[in-house]
C-alpha cells in the first residue's frame, strides 16, 4: 500500500467509525429532551421543560410493574448465570474432559441462533406445558441467552490464572474445592462481575423472547415499550427510553471499568 493510501486508510477507518456511533446515537439525543416535555404529545424540541412524563411513569402501575419485572428477572437471571456459568468454565478450561470443545460449543449455541429463531422455538416449546406468561419461562430463556457471556467473562480471566498456583496448593495439602473456593476464585473476582453484569444487561435490555413468552402479567419493560409504540404511541415512552438508556450506559461503563482492572491486574 502506498504512503498516501495508507494515511487516507488512518484517517477514513475513524471518520467511518464516528460516523456510524452518532448515527446510532442520533435516535437516543432527540428522545432525551423529548423525556421533558410537558407530557400531551412528541414534541421535538419541547416548548416547555417539565418533569410530567417521569412523573406519569413512575405513577402508572402498568409502566412501573414492568420496570420491576424487568429489575426482578434481570436480577434472577445475573444469580443464575454466575451460579451456572463459573463453574462450567472452569471445568472446561482447567479438567481433561472427553468432548470439551463439543459442549463449549453446544452452551455457545444461543450466540450463533438468531434471537427470532430463538424466540419462536421457545414459545412452540413452552406453549404445550403452559407455561407461557409465567416467570419461570422467562427466567430460564433469559439465563439461557446470558450463559454464554459469563462464560466468555470468566473464560477469560482464567487464561490469565497461573495454574502453577492451583498446583501448589494441591502438593500442599489443600482439596480441590478449597483451591477454587481460596485460590482460584478470589482471583476471578472482575470476571465473575463484569459476566453477571453482562448478564443482567442482556436480561433487562433483551425484547424478542420476552415478546414470544410473556403475557400482560409478566410482561417487561421493554416489551411495554414496544406494545405501547404499535398501540398506544404514549410520550411516556420517551421517559422510559431515556431511563433505560442511561441505565444501560451506566452498566456499561462499569463493564469496562471491571474490565479494565481485570487487564490492570
Amino acid at each position: 500500500m502506498t504512503r498516501p493510501l495508507r494515511i487516507a486508510a488512518v484517517f477514513f477507518v475513524p471518520v467511518v467509525a464516528w460516523a456510524c456511533y452518532l448515527f446510532l446515537l442520533l435516535p437516543s439525543v432527540i428522545v432525551f429532551p423529548i423525556s421533558f416535555g410537558t407530557g400531551g404529545e412528541f414534541e421535538f424540541p419541547p416548548r416547555a421543560l417539565s418533569l410530567g412524563l417521569y412523573q406519569q411513569f413512575f405513577t402508572d402501575a402498568a409502566w412501573w410493574g414492568a420496570m420491576m419485572q424487568s429489575l426482578m428477572i434481570a436480577l434472577m437471571t445475573a444469580l443464575a448465570t454466575t451460579v451456572l456459568g463459573l463453574p462450567a468454565a472452569y471445568a472446561l478450561q482447567r479438567a481433561r474432559l472427553s468432548g470439551a470443545g463439543l459442549i463449549n460449543g453446544f452452551i455457545m449455541g444461543p450466540l450463533l441462533v438468531p434471537v427470532i429463531v430463538l424466540g419462536l422455538g421457545l414459545y412452540l416449546q413452552f406453549a404445550p406445558w403452559n407455561l407461557l406468561n409465567r416467570d419461570i419461562s422467562l427466567f430460564l430463556s433469559h439465563t439461557m441467552l446470558a450463559v454464554p457471556f459469563m462464560m466468555i467473562s470468566v473464560g477469560a480471566s482464567l487464561r490469565h490464572l497461573d495454574p502453577t498456583l492451583e498446583n501448589a496448593a494441591l502438593i500442599m495439602g489443600a482439596s480441590k474445592p478449597a483451591i477454587f473456593f481460596k485460590v482460584v476464585l478470589p482471583q476471578l473476582k472482575a470476571g465473575i462481575a463484569a459476566g453477571a453484569l453482562f448478564a443482567f444487561l442482556i436480561s433487562f435490555d433483551e425484547v424478542i423472547v420476552a415478546y414470544f413468552v410473556t403475557g400482560p402479567e409478566t410482561q417487561t419493560l421493554p416489551v411495554k415499550m414496544y406494545s405501547a409504540m404499535r398501540w398506544e404511541l404514549s410520550p411516556v415512552i420517551a421517559a422510559a427510553s431515556t431511563l433505560v438508556t442511561v441505565f444501560s450506559i451506566l452498566l456499561a461503563i462499569g463493564i469496562m471499568m471491571l474490565q479494565r482492572k481485570e487487564e490492570q491486574r
